[in-house]
């Protein structure tokens, strides 16, 4: 199948590129402060690119994004195995998850696109065939909407998410440090060394994953990467307000004047920091470092599949996996 690239754009002058390899996001282009477009998320130099390792830059993961423990699961009674893809642990839908695989137009115009992928029973070891559809919509408002469809004829689990890399100052400023973050949550899904969840919360309150005052990314990422060796955040907060909060963060570069607000009716996010990212990656002329950009993945909880106590990812006939997540771009 060809491998292409669509553009978005709306009246204000904001453009969205994205792709069918991976479902991708190539970049994001809005104003400024000035009114000047700057391209605020990581990116590759070819479509193609994105079918390679790459850190998952701006591609979806499935069918079950984030971690698995262990990489097994029990469904109806029968336990599968699935790829450990990470130390001992299965991460992102596995060796060739979603983001590694070319999907499908549905529909395209100036403002929305539709991909689809269908992913066999069996794939990666999952049971039951799955058609899975992502729809990017740009509005007039900045504002670029996300809805996830995925559906089965039968009985498998699913948790879709978006990858994308966030420098509001700019895709390739030297890193995220000075951004400043709120996050609508009071707790973490506790992990253990493989951060994989214990089935407990972590209170944020007084620690330094706390953002529910805005703080600077960089005040506390040393200490928060001491806490379990992540090398910086890579947690999944849970969000307060049910399934439907009023946002799930906003994110303000001083430097830009860009403001970036996240709402989902997802229950988790996994704020990523771009800790594993070593200088191995280049895109668009730049060569991405550590703590280059950062990921806001609204999701169902890790290993939530495993967990009694966390939100479901069975998905059958008659329950489709159904979420939207929104990001919407002021200045």
């Amino acid at each position: 199948m060809q491998i292409n690239t669509y553009e978005l754009s709306n009246e204000n002058g904001m453009k969205v590129t994205v792709t069918n390899a991976g479902c991708g996001i190539i970049s994001i282009k809005v104003p400024d402060k000035n009114g000047q477009l700057r391209d605020v998320v990581l990116g590759l130099d070819k479509a193609e690119d994105y079918l390679s390792k790459h850190y998952y830059l701006g591609v979806i993961v499935g069918r079950v994004g984030n971690r698995i423990g262990y990489g097994k699961f029990t469904l109806d009674g029968k336990e599968y195995q699935l790829a450990q893809n990470d130390g001992d642990h299965h991460l992102h839908g596995g060796i060739e998850g979603f983001d590694k695989k070319v999907w499908t137009v549905i529909s395209g115009e100036s403002t929305k696109i539709i991909f689809e992928y269908v992913s066999p029973c069996g794939e990666e070891n999952y049971p039951g065939q799955l058609t899975v559809r992502c729809t990017y919509t740009l509005t007039e408002d900045n504002t670029l909407r996300m809805d996830y469809l995925a559906e089965t004829p039968t009985k498998t689990i699913c948790n879709l998410t978006n990858h994308s890399y966030f420098n509001l100052e700019g895709f390739d400023a030297k890193d995220i440090y000075g951004h400043v973050m709120q996050i609508n949550s009071d707790k973490l899904t506790a992990v253990d060394e493989g951060l994989i969840p214990t089935g407990e919360y972590y209170a944020v309150a007084g620690t330094p994953f706390d953002f529910n005052t805005p703080k600077a990314i960089g005040q506390d990422i040393e200490a928060a990467a001491a806490v379990n060796g992540t090398g910086g955040y890579d947690h999944c907060y849970v969000l307060n307000g049910g399934e439907a909060p009023s946002y799930a963060a906003i994110v303000h570069a001083p430097e830009s004047g860009i403001k970036m607000t996240v709402t989902t009716d997802m229950p988790g996010m996994q704020f990523y920091s771009g800790n594993f990212i070593d200088g191995s990656v280049t895109g668009k002329g730049t060569t991405y470092q550590k703590h280059s950009g950062f990921c806001l993945e609204t999701q169902l909880y890790p290993d939530t599949v495993n967990q009694p106590g966390f939100p479901g990812c069975i998905v059958t006939k008659d329950k489709p996996f159904k979420s939207f997540t929104a990001y919407k771009f002021e200045s």
